[in-house]
């Protein structure tokens, strides 16, 4: 992973995320296959089931509003486990309601 600006922190819009800010270029694959790129301002966000994903820096600033700092983890109550099978299912469903 890169160099992070800030510490974790919390913010909402319909759902709480966690996320931190970019220090330089960040490129990984997740779970599901897909890539996500990221450069130095964007957002690495963390949603309660685990997933990450990066924001560009411009949207995530216009949609989200800072909460404060994050705890280290996730309380147990907000964290849903998640299959593979399921996440697929999930990311199908929103692409398609999306399309």
């Amino acid at each position: 992973m890169t160099k992070v600006e800030n510490e974790w922190q919390v913010y909402r819009t319909r759902f709480l995320i966690r996320a931190r800010q970019l220090a330089g270029p960040l490129e990984f694959r997740d779970a599901l296959g897909r890539e996500h790129r990221g450069q130095r301002g964007d957002y690495l966000v963390e949603s309660s089931d685990g997933t990450q994903r990066i924001a560009p820096r411009e949207i995530f600033e216009d949609v989200y509003v800072a909460m404060g700092p994050a705890v280290k983890k996730w309380p147990l109550l907000n964290r849903r486990n998640f299959s593979l099978s399921d996440l697929k299912r999930r990311t199908s469903a929103r692409a398609e309601m999306l399309a």
